[in-house]
C-alpha cells in the first residue's frame, strides 16, 4: 500500500492513520489527528488498568484503540505515527515497511502541521543537559519580550502548542531527543545545537554511529546556526556532526567553550560570558552576555549549558542585556536525584549524587570525570584523567570511601594546589587571536598584562586559563 507525505492541516482529512502508543505523546497525536478528520486507531502492547482506563477516554472521543497487540499492522493503515520510546525494529514497523507504509514521530506531525507563518524553532539535543539548556533558552527568549514556550520532550507535547496557532508565539525552544530526531525526517530548524555526545541508549539505535547520526539530524536544513561544543572530547565530536549537515546557504558554525573564544565563538573571559560570534569585528571585540555569578548553580556543565542557550539566542537576534536578565531569572527544576544524607555507623555522610553517565565516568561540560570516591583504586591514567578533569571543571571532591587515603596521597601527588584553585598569576594560555586558545579566563586582578588581549565592551581583558 502505498502512501504519501502530507503537509497540511486540510491533507489529514479521511487518513487512515495508526498511533503507536498509550503514553502522553501518544494520546497527543491521536487526538490532534482524529480532530483534524483522520480516522485513527491507537495501538499498545499493555493492558493494565492505567492503560483501560486512558483507552476509556480515547474511545469516548471517538478513538478505536486496540490493546494488547502491538505487533500487526490494521488493516487500511496508510501512515504510522509513533511515540518516540518506540524502537525501529519492532514488529510492527516491519509489517508498515512491508505494506509500504510511511513511519513518523509526533515531533514530524507537529512540524508538518505549521503553516507558513508558524513561529521558527530553535533546537536542543545532547546526551546531558537539555531539559535545563531548553529551559535557560526560554527563560532568556522571554526576557527579551518574545513569546516563547520550551516544548518537545519536555512539558508540553508540541503537537498540542503547534495547534494553538501561527500568530500564538513568536518563537519556540524545542527540546528534542535521539527518538524524536530518528522520527523526524524533515524538521529543518532556525538553529540547533548538540550539546555533547556520550554513548546512550544503544540497545535503541544499535550503535554510538547511528546514535550520533540521529542527533546529527538536528542540524539538517538549518537556517542560520549550527552551535557545537568545542570542549567536547567523544567522538564523533558536536562540530564533526555539524561538518557532515547539509544546512541551508549562509548558515553558521557557532561553537561555545569554557575558555577564552575564538572567533565565532562563545566563551569565558574574566570570569564573563562573552560573545565573538555574533559582534561586528570577531577578530578584535567580544560582546560582555553575563557574569558567572549570574548563572546558577555557577558550575561548569551549567555554563556550557548557558553559554549554548545564549548562542541559540544571539542567533536569533536576541539582546545582550536580555541573555543576561534570562540567566539571572532561571531557576532549574529539582534534580532528579538529591544528595541524600544517610548515617553510617554513628557518623553522618553526605553522599553526593551528580548526573553522571551509567556505565561510565561522569561527563561535566564535555570533560570526563572518574568516579574515584567509591568503588576499588583507580590505578595510572585514571587518576591522571581525574586530576586533569578536576582542574578543567574547577570541581573539588572530597574522597571517601575505602581508598580515601590512596586517593588523598595520589591527589596530593598529581594536583599539589588543590582542584578547583585559580591559575597561578605568571600561567597564559594560548593567543586568541590566532584561534588557538589554550585556557579561558583568570580573575582580572594579580594576572600579568603582557599577554594577548581582547575588548569586551571597551575594556582589554588578559587572557587566562578559566577553570
Amino acid at each position: 500500500m502505498g502512501s504519501r507525505k502530507v503537509t497540511f492541516a486540510s491533507d489529514w482529512q479521511g487518513r487512515n492513520i495508526t498511533v503507536a502508543g498509550l503514553g502522553v505523546s501518544g494520546i497527543s497525536a491521536a487526538r490532534a489527528l482524529a480532530g483534524l478528520g483522520a480516522s485513527v486507531t491507537v495501538v499498545d502492547g499493555g493492558s493494565g488498568a492505567a492503560h483501560e482506563e486512558r483507552a476509556a477516554r480515547l474511545r469516548a472521543e471517538g478513538i478505536a484503540v486496540r490493546l494488547g497487540d502491538a505487533e500487526s499492522l490494521p488493516p487500511g493503515t496508510d501512515l504510522v505515527v509513533t511515540s518516540p520510546g518506540w524502537k525501529p525494529t519492532s514488529p510492527l514497523f516491519a509489517a508498515a515497511a512491508e505494506a509500504g507504509v510511511d513511519v513518523i514521530g509526533d515531533v514530524e506531525v507537529a512540524w508538518r502541521l505549521r503553516g507558513p507563518d508558524a513561529a521558527p524553532w530553535l533546537a536542543v539535543t545532547g546526551t546531558n543537559g537539555k531539559t535545563t539548556t531548553t529551559q535557560m533558552l526560554a527563560s532568556i527568549l522571554q526576557a527579551a519580550g518574545l513569546r516563547t514556550a520550551a516544548v518537545g520532550n519536555i512539558g508540553t507535547p508540541i503537537v498540542d502548542v503547534i495547534l494553538e496557532g501561527d500568530d500564538a508565539y513568536d518563537v519556540l525552544a524545542v527540546e528534542l531527543s535521539s527518538y524524536q530526531l530518528h522520527w523526524a525526517p524533515s524538521v529543518r530548524a532556525h538553529s540547533a545545537t548538540v550539546l555533547n555526545l556520550a554513548p546512550d541508549h544503544l540497545d535503541w539505535h544499535g550503535s554510538m554511529e547511528a546514535y550520533a547520526a540521529d542527533k546529527g539530524r538536528i542540524y539538517e536544513g538549518n537556517h542560520v546556526a549550527c552551535v557545537y561544543n568545542v570542549d567536547a572530547v567523544d567522538k564523533p565530536s558536536t562540530e564533526d556532526l555539524v561538518r557532515e549537515a547539509d544546512v541551508e546557504e549562509g548558515c553558521r558554525a557557532i561553537g561555545f567553550t569554557l575558555n577564552a573564544p575564538a572567533p565565532s565563538q562563545l566563551g569565558v573571559v574574566d570570569g564573563i560570558l562573552v560573545d565573538r560570534a555574533f559582534v561586528p569585528d570577531r577578530q578584535k571585540q567580544a560582546q560582555e552576555l553575563a557574569e558567572i555569578s549570574d548563572v546558577q548553580p555557577p558550575a561548569p556543565h551549567n555554563i556550557a549549558n548557558a553559554l549554548a542557550a545564549a548562542a541559540l539566542a544571539r542567533a536569533f537576534g536576541v539582546q545582550a542585556t536580555a541573555v543576561r536578565d534570562g540567566l539571572r531569572a532561571f531557576r532549574p527544576d529539582a534534580p532528579p536525584r538529591r544528595a541524600r544524607r544517610r548515617r553510617r555507623g554513628g557518623r553522618l555522610r553526605r553522599r553526593l549524587q551528580g548526573h553522571q553517565h551509567p556505565r561510565r565516568p561522569g561527563v561535566v561540560g564535555g570533560v570526563r570525570v572518574d568516579r574515584v570516591d567509591r568503588g576499588r583504586p583507580r590505578q595510572g591514567r585514571h587518576l591522571r584523567r581525574t586530576r586533569h578533569a578536576q582542574r578543567r571543571s574547577g570541581c573539588a571532591r572530597r574522597p571517601i570511601g575505602a581508598d580515601r587515603a590512596l586517593i588523598r596521597e595520589a591527589l596530593a601527588r598529581h594536583a599539589p594546589r588543590g582542584p578547583g584553585r585559580r591559575p597561578r598569576p605568571d600561567r597564559h594560555w594560548g593567543d586568541v587571536r590566532g584561534g588557538t586558545a589554550g585556557g579561558g579566563a583568570g580573575s582580572a586582578g594579580g594576572h600579568r598584562a603582557d599577554g594577548p588581549g581582547l575588548c569586551v565592551d571597551g575594556h582589554v581583558h588578559q587572557l587566562q586559563q578559566a577553570w
